[in-house]
């Protein structure tokens, strides 16, 4: 049996907008869905879920899809996705390699 996943309110509607913004930007470029399925290497049904805003499409594809768009993904350009990047792998090795649940406080009140 499939579980069925539920979303947050955010998350449907950033999807949402994820999908308009893509279907917008595909038609005002003169685009098929046939085209971009196409150059991205998806399916139609692929494409027409994440112009609707469908959760289970793998964010590999969309992100693709929105990069042959020239959607920038984080509003920022190629060199400063770059340096946020490297600052974020910076942090990264900083930090522990894995979070444990907080240890429980030892009461020792006799």
């Amino acid at each position: 049996m499939k579980r069925i996943r539920s979303y947050s309110r955010v998350t449907t509607e950033a999807l949402s907008l994820f999908g308009k913004l893509i279907k917008t930007t595909r038609l005002e470029r003169g685009q098929t869905s046939e085209e971009l399925a196409e150059r991205a290497g998806i399916g139609r049904t692929t494409l027409r879920n994440i112009e609707n805003g469908g959760p289970g499409t793998e964010i590999g594809a969309a992100f693709e899809v929105a990069a042959l768009l020239g959607i920038r993904l984080f509003g920022v350009d190629q060199p400063t996705l770059a340096l946020h990047a490297a600052r974020l792998d910076e942090k990264l090795t900083l930090l522990p390699k894995t979070a444990r649940p907080a240890s429980p406080e030892v009461d020792d009140d006799f």
